[in-house]
């Protein structure tokens, strides 16, 4: 048996057929001690992923209905600031429209009562200087009369006088 390289005789069937069987017998022994339970951890690790996933799409439904909701309530916000300043401006004009009003009408009664209180203080100058007219002529009436005239003429020019001033009165 010295020079043999490959014969295929007994010895070699035989060496053969207990390295298969070798084989088998560490395939099933590591099937039953590694294959399931490395199958069963993969199962796990899927379900867990898969589990991650449709938590992660359900939170993804629910934040876009957040988004949406979130959206139109902007829009609704939108709609009620432009509300809220059109009557804001609406107002303004009202409240412009009545100062204006106002004002106006202050402004003619204060024109009304100036002119009234200008009339009068002419009224009263010209009472004013009308009765000092009436002193300085009684006064000079007084001296020219008191040198000049006797005392019947005198009490006659007096009353004429009188009457003149009471029928200018």
């Amino acid at each position: 048996m010295e020079g043999r390289i490959f014969a295929l005789d007994q010895q070699t069937l035989i060496s053969a057929g207990i390295q298969l069987l070798n084989a088998v017998i560490l395939a099933a022994a590591l099937a039953f001690l590694l294959y399931k339970p490395v199958r069963k951890f993969m199962r796990a690790r899927a379900e867990g992923i898969q589990s991650q996933l449709d938590r992660a799409q359900g939170d993804t439904e629910a934040a876009e209905k957040l988004k949406a909701f979130y959206e139109q309530r902007l829009e609704e916000i939108e709609l009620e600031r432009a509300e809220i300043l059109e009557e804001a401006r609406r107002l303004a004009d009202d409240t412009r429209s009545r100062l204006t009003a106002g004002t106006e009408q202050e402004l003619a009664a204060m024109r009304e009562r100036a002119g009234a209180e200008i009339q009068a203080q002419q009224e009263r100058a010209l009472e004013e200087a009308r009765l000092e007219i009436i002193e300085a002529a009684t006064a000079m009436a007084g001296k020219i009369t008191a040198v000049s005239l006797d005392g019947a003429a005198r009490d006659r020019l007096f009353e004429e006088t009188m009457a003149e001033l009471e029928g200018a009165a």
